[in-house]
């Protein structure tokens, strides 16, 4: 191998792993995004099921004071 086919080869991987590294940024970025959305549901949800919850205490209270 030349030593220009020797440059271009140590052009050519530094290239790869650069992009092997962006790619690995991007997936890990995407995964944090994902892991924020599941848990903004988790609170979506978990607010519901008090609000749920304290309907439901609100009525067994009228349920009880009508008797």
């Amino acid at each position: 191998m030349s030593h220009s086919q020797q440059d271009e080869q140590q052009k050519l991987e530094a290239y790869l792993e650069a992009k092997a590294k962006e790619e690995q940024e991007n997936q890990q970025q995407q995964e944090g995004e994902s892991l924020s959305e599941y848990e903004a549901c988790v609170l979506r949800e978990s607010a519901r099921v008090k609000e749920l919850m304290a309907e439901a205490q609100r009525k067994g209270r009228e349920l009880s004071e009508d008797k």
